[in-house]
């Protein structure tokens, strides 16, 4: 039996994976790990170790800028895919989606 908040995520989740254009998804753990993913294990694990190298260098450079400040969402778009990374703490949440879908599309609308 889920939880009402294990409920919200799962929720959450179908939405996401239910838009036009996204191929894959991953929770990635605190410890780097995937937790939750709809990718195969080959493909999950180069997703979370590039996202995992790219969002360190990344919150590194918002914290040179500022250091009251941190790393909430980086985009990566190339020409087959758009891969947005949303770091949490220590866990973040990968969504690959195709590179042909429209640039004005945010994060915030994947989420509604």
């Amino acid at each position: 039996m889920t939880n009402y908040r294990g409920q919200q995520v799962e929720d959450t989740l179908e939405r996401i994976q239910s838009h036009k254009g996204v191929v894959g998804l991953v929770i990635v753990s605190e410890d780097g790990i995937p937790i939750r993913t709809t990718l195969d294990n080959s493909t999950t694990l180069q997703y979370v170790a590039m996202c995992n190298t790219l969002c360190g260098l990344a919150r590194g450079v918002v914290r040179d800028t500022d250091p009251q400040n941190d790393l909430k969402i980086l985009r990566v778009r190339t020409k087959k895919n758009e891969i947005i990374m949303a770091p949490e703490g220590g866990r973040y949440l990968i969504v690959i989606q195709t590179g042909d879908q429209p640039q004005q599309q945010t994060f915030k609308d994947l989420l509604e």
